[in-house]
């Protein structure tokens, strides 16, 4: 069984946020894969499907960013869930926006939802980061991070996500250089 989790924080103020990307990701997966409906549980929400064969969840924690590990060690408890199988979507401030990296383990890197995974499960997953691109100035770091995608930028963030989505496989089978290539792929044909 492998977990996918969006990271962002709840509630339609927050919902276009640039640090919302994971959850915009996850719910990409969500209408392209034919999973169930969405289920409140576990301080998230959560839904399931057979992808490729194997029983998959997508997960979007209602705890806000920086409580998000609580949500996802609760689902991983449940489900026994170890954390090489868990991928985790999330805005990366040092990627150039709409890059993607795949990254196992490692440090947080001052993303408090990662800290916040990492206090409660270590860090032995997998990341996904998506490059929400930096605003040049470390003082205004949560001012960009908590605003809205402009419609310009959209276009690329609705590619990145898509893109995502569509190469799923390839993500969840281990083969990251080939699926870090089609998304790069993918956002350069836009």
């Amino acid at each position: 069984m492998q977990l996918l989790v969006g990271l962002g924080n709840p509630g339609p103020e927050y919902a276009f946020n640039r640090h919302n990307i994971g959850f915009m990701a996850i719910d990409d997966m969500w209408r392209s894969h034919g999973f169930s409906p969405w289920r409140v549980k576990y301080q998230g929400q959560l839904s399931e499907a057979v992808f490729k064969g194997h029983k998959t969840l997508l997960f979007k924690p209602t705890t806000y960013m920086n409580n998000s590990g609580q949500a996802v060690e609760a689902v991983a408890k449940f489900y026994k869930i170890s954390t090489q199988d868990i991928f985790v979507f999330h805005d990366e401030l040092d990627l150039i926006a709409g890059k993607v990296r795949i990254k196992h383990g490692g440090g947080h890197a001052g993303h408090n939802g990662l800290r916040s995974i990492n206090s409660h499960l270590g860090n032995g997953y997998t990341r996904a980061r998506i490059g929400i691109g930096h605003p040049g100035d470390r003082d205004q770091v949560v001012g960009h991070v908590l605003k809205d995608f402009s419609k310009s930028e959209q276009v690329w963030v609705d590619r990145v996500t898509q893109s995502l989505s569509d190469h799923l496989e390839l993500l969840l089978t281990g083969d990251d250089e080939r699926y870090m290539s089609k998304i790069a792929h993918d956002v350069q044909s836009s």
